[in-house]
């Protein structure tokens, strides 16, 4: 599991690919938090709106799901991933309303919490996903893309 999972914004993937040493810093718009799968929340959270549901996904379904995010720098073996999130996401993110941000945030952190795989409040949580919304409406607005960069 990721320690520090940060959810920045770039204009392309070669510059979004420029932050794997160090991180998106100040230098980026982002949404920081903590002890997530960024792969696993992001393939969640396309899931939801491509197969909408208000119940949390089996497993199996959930690992299954395509397309999963693709890393936007080679993965090495010291536990730095930066990942693109896909393109639908991101659109689908930044027309969600703000029921369907909440209902998302709700599925998501009974998932979690059935997996006991984080210890972030239920407002923190919340906060990311709405934070990662509005960030995926300045990516759509400025076609920009959205990321993810985590160790």
């Amino acid at each position: 599991m990721a320690q520090d999972i940060v959810f920045f914004l770039a204009p392309d993937d070669a510059t979004a690919a420029s932050t794997r040493l160090h991180g998106p810093g100040k230098k980026f718009e982002s949404v920081a938090c903590g002890s997530i799968e960024p792969d696993t929340a992001i393939a969640e959270w396309d899931m939801y709106f491509e197969a909408p549901s208000a119940e949390t996904p089996p497993a199996e379904q959930l690992y299954a799901w395509r397309p999963w995010p693709e890393w936007v720098t080679t993965p090495l073996n010291d536990g730095v991933e930066v990942f693109a999130l896909p393109k639908r996401l991101t659109r689908a993110l930044a027309k969600a309303s703000s029921a369907e941000i909440e209902g998302l945030a709700d599925r998501w952190i009974s998932r979690l919490r059935s997996d006991e795989s984080t210890d972030m409040t239920d407002g923190e949580l919340h906060a990311v996903l709405r934070g990662v919304a509005r960030l995926a409406a300045s990516a759509v607005h400025t076609r920009g893309g959205l990321y993810s960069w985590s160790y």
